[in-house]
């Protein structure tokens, strides 16, 4: 992981891809219209070792995770004469990460890459662990491998360039990360946000609050790369976020990755009050806040179904049965709760309520 520290991050990635172990590599960019407008400059500006990389544009956004993308891109690494000691590079958010990690995955049986990531949801999240994959028939992340970066280069500069919305949208990782793992984290992240909406502002401290949430990904990825234990509890959310985003997409309604987790939570909380003792107190709070920061949809019996269609195609599930990560308490998680279609709708309705 390369943070800023007595040196800058920028520094430290040059020095790496400048290092024996990359002497013979060629360097690849992947990035999408927004990073190449306002990342590239200054990351080329900043590392020296990228003066002759070639960089591959992706489309913005969701549309950019399909296998007739990867399927252009390993066509443009065959004709630009990559080989097995090329290096791919991820400037982007989760959708670049995603893309470039499953491209590498595959491409001559596995080259490496490096993670860049531009949005405060790639930094906290979609960077880091290895997950790589791409959407298929409308359902999220169903095509994929578990292969690990090089390294991740988080670059705090480049929050510069976000609006508030996709700040919002990594805030929402974050909390589920301190739901996770440390009681005083949440309540901090959850005070922060609420004086985001009363006062317009964030109050110092993002940078400490994002090394949090990397290292303990990081902790829980390498205790289990391949998920088949702890490393489940990072799904808090993301079984009904996923069909959330799904459903959304389809009717030409997308919402950003982090605030469709948002809203996940919020069914993960409720059914967690109602199955396993969590604070209802705590429960309301956390809705409260979300519905000050985002402008939530309500969704109707109908449409539930519409999001249910895609989480019964989560790949978590088992044997039929819809499978999620509830919690007990604040650093108390529970994972493969069996949750059966009327309690999934029943906590869907509940999204807005607060």
């Amino acid at each position: 992981m390369l943070f800023p520290s007595r040196i800058s991050a920028f520094a430290r990635l040059n020095r790496l891809l400048s290092g024996k172990q990359y002497r013979d590599a060629r360097f690849f960019i992947l990035l999408d219209e927004n990073t190449y407008n306002h990342c590239l400059p200054l990351l080329v500006s900043h590392v020296g070792a990228l003066a002759e990389a070639e960089f591959f544009e992706l489309p913005v956004g969701e549309e950019s995770k399909s296998i007739e993308v990867a399927t252009q891109l390993w066509g443009a690494l065959m004709d630009s004469g990559a080989d097995r000691n090329s290096v791919i590079l991820n400037l982007g958010g989760g959708c670049v990460s995603d893309v470039g990690g499953f491209v590498a995955a595959a491409f001559k049986r596995g080259i490496r890459y490096i993670n860049i990531p531009t949005t405060l949801i790639g930094m906290v999240d979609a960077a880091i662990g290895g997950k790589t994959a791409v959407n298929l028939g409308g359902a999220k992340n169903q095509v994929g491998f578990f292969h690990a970066p090089e390294a991740v280069c988080i670059c705090p500069e480049f929050l510069a360039s976000l609006p508030e919305s996709e700040i919002v949208s990594g805030l929402f990782e974050m909390v589920k990360t301190a739901l996770l793992s440390d009681v005083r984290q949440y309540e901090t992240l959850l005070t922060s946000m609420e004086r985001l909406h009363t006062q317009g502002i964030w109050q110092d401290g993002l940078g400490d609050a994002i090394k949090h949430c990397v290292d303990f990904k990081s902790a829980v990825t390498l205790s289990d790369p391949h998920e088949a234990g702890v490393r489940k509890i990072l799904n808090l959310g993301h079984t009904f976020g996923h069909g959330i985003e799904s459903f959304l997409l389809e009717r030409q309604s997308p919402v950003p990755h982090g605030v469709a987790v948002g809203m996940g939570m919020v069914c993960a909380l409720y059914l967690s009050v109602k199955k396993l003792g969590f604070s209802q107190e705590r429960y309301l709070r956390y809705c409260r806040t979300l519905t000050h920061l985002v402008d939530v949809k309500r969704f109707t019996l109908k449409e539930t179904e519409g999001i249910l269609s895609y989480m019964r195609q989560d790949k978590k599930n088992r044997e039929g049965l819809i499978l999620c990560v509830l919690l007990q308490d604040i650093g108390v998680p529970v994972i493969d709760v069996d949750v059966n279609e009327n309690e999934i709708r029943d906590a869907l309705l509940q999204i807005g309520k607060g």
